[in-house]
Order: C-alpha cells, then sequence, then structure tokens
C-alpha cells in the first residue's frame, strides 16, 4: 500500500521516493515469502540482513567512508515504515540504534574495526540494558564490568533483548562506578565464541513472533578495555540519553505504519464482507469506524511526518519526541482494537493480519521507555 503523504515536507524528495519504492520491492521479493516461516521458528536468520545491507538498505544513513549513502535519518526511518507494513519487525531499528553509538561516541579505532560490518550486514547488532529488576530505570542496573589490567571483566544478566541470539555485536548498559547514572558505561562486545556469554531462552511472546527476543548472561566475561565506548568510563547514561529523538520516532514511524495497514485492511475486509443481505460498508456503524480511523491515521502521519523533518533540522526536542512515542503507540492501539471488531470472529484467527497486528501492537507502549515513563518525561518541565 502507498503511505499517505498528507503534506509535502522538504525531506520527501524524489530521490526518497524512488528508494522507498526500491525498498517495498525487496522487502516484498525477499522477505514477505519467508515470514510464516520466520515466525514460527522465532527469529530471522542474521545472514538475510547481509542482503538488505548489500542493497544499501541496512543503515542508508551513514557516511560513505563506512559503506553508507550519506543520507538523513529520514531515509531509515522511510525503511521502518516499509517494513512495519510488511509485518517486518523491528531488528534493523535497533541495529540502526547500535550503529549510531558506536559512530557518534565511538573512538576513531572503534569505528574503523565495527562500522563497516554493520552497514553491509556482515553483523547484525543488538542493546543490552534492560535487565530482570531493571527496565525504563537504567540508574539502577546492576550488570557490573570491573577493569583488570588492560580487560573488563563483566558478570551480570539481561533480558528482553531484541536481537540477543543473532547479534554478533553487542553493546552493553553496564556499571563501571558508581551507584547512578555517573557509574554507567557502554563496552562493545563481539559474541561470537565469547568465553562466560550464554544466550539463555528465546523468550515466547504474545506477539512480534518473528523477533528474536532473548536472555543473555555474562559470566565474569573478559573483552579488551579498548572495547568501552568513546574510552571514557561513566559516559553511558549521557550516550544513551542523547538519541531519544531519533528512538523515539523509531517507534512512532512503525505506529503510523500500523495504523495505515489496519485502515487499508480495513476497508478491503468490509467493502468484501456480508452480513444481513449487505456488505459491511454499507452499514452506518462501518462507515463511522472507518471515518474515525481514516482521521488520526491522518492526525498521526502528519504529526510523524513533521517530526521527521524536525529531527532532520536538528529542531526535534526532546519533549516532542516523547510525545511522538506515547500517543502514536496509544492511538496504534486503539485503531487495531477497533478495526479488529470490523472483521468479527475472523479477526480472532492468527492467520489474518489483523490478528497479528493486534498482538504485535501491545509491546509499543512498553519498550523505549514505557508511556508512563514518557508522559512524566512531559510533564517534568510543565511543572518546574
Amino acid at each position: 500500500m502507498q503511505t499517505p503523504r498528507l503534506y509535502q515536507y522538504p525531506w520527501m524528495t524524489p530521490e526518497v521516493d524512488a528508494f522507498r519504492e526500491q525498498v517495498r520491492r525487496y522487502i516484498a521479493g525477499e522477505l514477505v515469502p519467508h515470514l510464516d516461516a520466520w515466525r514460527r521458528q522465532g527469529f530471522i536468520p542474521p545472514e538475510v540482513w547481509r542482503g538488505f545491507g548489500e542493497m544499501g538498505f541496512l543503515l542508508p544513513e551513514m557516511p560513505e567512508a563506512y559503506g553508507g549513502s550519506g543520507v538523513s535519518k529520514a531515509w531509515q526511518l522511510v525503511v521502518q515504515d516499509e517494513l512495519t507494513l510488511a509485518e517486518v519487525p523491528a531488528v534493523t531499528g535497533v541495529h540502526s540504534i547500535v550503529a549510531h553509538y558506536i559512530h557518534d561516541y565511538g573512538t576513531p579505532e572503534q569505528r574503523e574495526r565495527w562500522m563497516r560490518k554493520l552497514v553491509d550486514g556482515t553483523w547484525l547488532a543488538a542493546i543490552a540494558m534492560t535487565e530482570p529488576g531493571c527496565g525504563s530505570d537504567l540508574k539502577a542496573l546492576k550488570t557490573t564490568a570491573r577493569l583488570e589490567g588492560d580487560t573488563y571483566v563483566i558478570s551480570g544478566s539481561k533480558t528482553f533483548i531484541t536481537n540477543g541470539s543473532t547479534a554478533s555485536l553487542l553493546v552493553l548498559a553496564c556499571r563501571t562506578g558508581e551507584a547512578g547514572s555517573k557509574g554507567v558505561s557502554l563496552i562493545v562486545l563481539e559474541t561470537e565464541n565469547l568465553p562466560g556469554f550464554r544466550v539463555g531462552r528465546r523468550l515466547e511472546k504474545i506477539g512480534m513472533h518473528a523477533g528474536d527476543t532473548c536472555e543473555l548472561f555474562f559470566d565474569e566475561v573478559r573483552v579488551p578495555a579498548s572495547n568501552l565506548l568513546g574510552g571514557v568510563e561513566g559516559k553511558g547514561f549521557a550516550q544513551l540519553m542523547s538519541q531519544l529523538p531519533y528512538e523515539r520516532l523509531l517507534i512512532g514511524v512503525p505506529a503510523a505504519a500500523v495504523i495505515d495497514l489496519a485502515l487499508s485492511l480495513s476497508v478491503d475486509y468490509t467493502r468484501q464482507r456480508k452480513a444481513f443481505g449487505q456488505h459491511l460498508a454499507d452499514f452506518q456503524n462501518t462507515r463511522f469506524k472507518l471515518a474515525e480511523v481514516a482521521t488520526i491515521a491522518h492526525v498521526v502521519r502528519g504529526f510523524i511526518n513533521d517530526a521527521i523533518q524536525r529531527l532532520v533540522d536538528g529542531t526535534l526536542d526532546d519533549s516532542a519526541a516523547y510525545m511522538a512515542k506515547w500517543w502514536t503507540t496509544e492511538q496504534q492501539g486503539k485503531v487495531v482494537d477497533e478495526c479488529l471488531q470490523l472483521f468479527g470472529g475472523y479477526g480472532f484467527m492468527s492467520e489474518y493480519p489483523i490478528a497479528r497486528l493486534y498482538v504485535d501492537s501491545r509491546v509499543q507502549r512498553i519498550y523505549g521507555g514505557a508511556n508512563e515513563v514518557m508522559k512524566d518525561l512531559i510533564a517534568r518541565p510543565l511543572l518546574a
């Protein structure tokens, strides 16, 4: 389906349109035919992203020096839009977050060591923040990294880690110093054949079944001190916080895409399905519901398109990003619920896309910072 444009923004160039069409065709031909199998096995094979990277779709926003196209982050958000419309989980969104940490905060040696493999898809990346007793409150994390000579020794565990079992590169949030935010650092791990590193069970989720989500364990894992991101301890919390506007849009854009997709599916279904001698689309209730959903889709897409432009311009503030995350995902949940109702019993069958959208949508209000946390962050400057 075509995503609504609504108003023209400077980031919406003919080049972006052509890129979107290329991404859409590739996804339809190379990814969609395998999605059912990937859902059943619980992950997308990491080698799939090598082809994606070779096409320039994995990290187009990275500099040409590392194999990227040197374009704006809007191009990556277009990729996320198209992946979501095809029901592909947020594997590459997480990968992009990690790549930006390394590019923006890594030393020249670290960028030279890791960036090209991330851009071309040789390595898939993950970020490990959440712990069994620590979610949105990253200041409370307990995984530790103690320095012994020129080596960090890491102990602890992480949970709910996207790409956990398929990633070759892991950015780990851990404690290198005192309690609180000043003691948090990011350390990069190359996971293949790494002694002491163990992938736990692949977690069974109610949705996002093709997405790899795991527990990770670190038992005296030893990595070179040169793997400390940026080379200075205690910078991890600030590094994590400084990318928030972009990361929130990596959730807001898929929310808009799901709303658009749910509306399109519902329009098609209600035109075909009959009840009491007429099509569902002929009932006033159906038409009213579709009108409500179309209005929400219009407002959400307009909000997101404007936020993308502000991100490209460097004017997207944290509060607006928090608003985009919580509000668009709330609308996503409401819209998919309303649309599923139009499908009746068929909406409860997992073979129907609307059913999958329903369960997949629920996590949007949780990960990337729970919506309750987003609201609290928005309120703080208002009440200061």
